[in-house]
């Protein structure tokens, strides 16, 4: 398979093969506890799964393996578990690490251009983690209250302790801070490309009821599906980078820019004022309980039995399926759907 990720003069760091010791998890000092866990990610969900499907190996994989379309809302609040477990799960991260890489074991072909890919490719296994990063900075950056360089920096190193924990290759992962943003940089000004995975995510035409809309009658959600999707591209497209945001043919004025600040301090300025807790996802809010009561092996908190593939798909190792049952009718089912 042609390689082309990584930018000329890129050395990356020593890769120490599968005898390197896994490094320590992330615990409750580290900075990616307090921002990857929070639940205003979710805005990001448009914004990182166009930018992991636009690398063209990543891409092949998701358009001839990926069921997502068929099941957006359940496929994304699902993966949202195991992909949190392996920053909040302690001292079971590195297992929850093994089993996220496992659901990509068999992920492979050959794209329309005749490209051979695999998900474990070091080099594309590497990208869709640097975007769960980079995810973190963009935001703060763009709708939260800002980071310091310091900060970022300090992310960064978190981020590399945390792919450690994946066991896979770390020649493609950047020595630092620095070299990391040349690799971004060049990821999307000269690597990422427009596919049809990609299109695919960013069209929100028939896009189904949030599950947290349950209430809302079918009809009604019809008619506020346009103004919705139309405000999700919307604030997608003013998280791209330039080049991306050229690539994929989004115009972005000032105006646009204006507006967008705007949602972006109105939307810290509203967060401040929930509870600690309930800023986090249930995997990240029990992790930060566990801390505070010094508890460790309590188990762990699995999605959701409505958040689960379609039956047939249960047993397939390409999906995240843990042995959880329906949830009973009760007065508590509205808190319940809202977690």
């Amino acid at each position: 398979m042609a390689q082309h990720d990584a930018p000329a003069g890129a050395h990356g760091r020593e890769d120490g093969g599968a005898q390197r010791a896994a490094p320590e998890p992330l615990g409750p000092e580290s900075l990616t506890w307090r921002y990857f866990g929070d639940w205003r990610g979710i805005l990001l969900a448009l914004w990182a799964g166009s930018m992991q499907n636009m690398h063209p190996q990543l891409g092949a994989g998701v358009e001839e393996h990926s069921q997502f379309f068929t099941e957006r809302f359940a496929r994304l609040f699902r993966s949202l578990y195991p992909i949190y477990g392996v920053v909040y799960d302690g001292d079971r991260a590195a297992t929850t690490a093994r089993e996220v890489r496992g659901y990509h074991t068999e992920v492979s072909g050959v794209d329309r251009h005749g490209r051979q890919y695999h998900a474990l490719t070091p080099e594309t296994y590497y990208w869709a983690h640097a975007t769960f990063f980079m995810g973190m900075i963009v935001f703060q950056d763009r709708l939260g209250e800002g980071l310091s360089e310091e900060a970022k920096r300090t992310l960064y190193e978190e981020s590399v302790r945390w792919y450690g924990l994946y066991g896979m290759s770390m020649r493609p992962v950047p020595a630092d801070w620095d070299e990391f943003r040349r690799y971004w940089e060049h990821m999307c000004t000269s690597v990422l490309e427009v596919n049809n995975a990609t299109r695919d995510v960013l069209d929100l035409g028939e896009l189904s009821r949030p599950p947290a809309l349950w209430w809302l009658p079918e009809r009604l959600w019809r008619v506020l599906r346009l103004p919705v999707a139309r405000g999700f591209t919307w604030l997608t497209v003013g998280l791209y980078h330039p080049a991306v945001r050229e690539r994929l043919g989004y115009r972005w004025g000032r105006g646009d820019e204006v507006a967008f600040r705007i949602v972006g301090a109105v939307t810290s300025a509203c967060w401040k004022l929930v509870p600690f807790e309930w800023r986090y996802h249930p995997r990240a809010r029990a992790a930060w309980r566990r801390a505070r009561r010094a508890q460790t092996g309590t188990g762990t908190v699995e999605t959701p039995y409505r958040n689960l593939p379609p039956r047939a798909e249960r047993d397939s190792p390409k999906h995240y399926s843990p042995p959880v049952e329906p949830a009973s009718r009760g007065p508590s089912r509205l808190v319940r759907r809202l977690l």
